[in-house]
């Protein structure tokens, strides 16, 4: 006859699976615009240290996969800016298209996507910008949108990967 599990080791084993299940929304949501992808994956790795008594992982890799988390939550806040500076938009074009690509959530991450960009084409120019310099800051600011969303599943992966190791091992 099969045995149930004793009480007292049920919330751990719930906050090991909570802790599991934020890990993998992490990577889920490391693709989705305004999910918090690197903020999942930390939570995951701190819900997991707490169920375990603040035991596993050891401090070293806990460290480890920790300052990746926080890599992730940094690319995922700073990205779109960044590359939208870097590409030649201004502060106010940069704000203004984050707005907008919120907005265009709506019509899904492609709304999400062309929002932000086509808002830099559009402010850029009517600031003066010519059309090829206006052009170049909307590519940009795309690519580094769409190379935050990669490198932000790599990182979120790196953890969760990570993470399994700790609980297999």
């Amino acid at each position: 006859m099969m045995q149930l599990p004793a009480l007292e080791a049920l919330p751990v084993d719930l906050l090991v699976i909570v802790a599991f299940v934020l890990l993998v929304a992490g990577v889920v949501g490391s693709v989705a615009p305004v999910v918090p992808g690197g903020l999942l994956s930390l939570s995951g790795v701190l819900v997991y240290w707490w169920a375990s008594g603040f035991s596993e992982p050891n401090v070293l890799v806990l460290s480890g996969v920790l300052f990746v988390a926080l890599l992730a939550v940094l690319v995922d806040w700073l990205a779109g800016a960044v590359s939208a500076t870097a590409g030649g938009a201004s502060l106010r074009t940069t704000v203004i298209a984050t707005v907008v690509g919120l907005i265009g959530l709506t019509f899904g991450p492609i709304g999400f996507l062309l929002g932000t960009a086509g808002t830099v084409f559009v402010l850029e120019l009517a600031d003066g910008g010519d059309p090829e310099e206006s052009a170049r800051a909307a590519g940009v600011t795309l690519l580094g949108m769409l190379t935050s969303s990669v490198l932000q599943v790599l990182l979120t992966a790196g953890v969760l990967v990570a993470m399994v190791g700790v609980l297999v091992l």
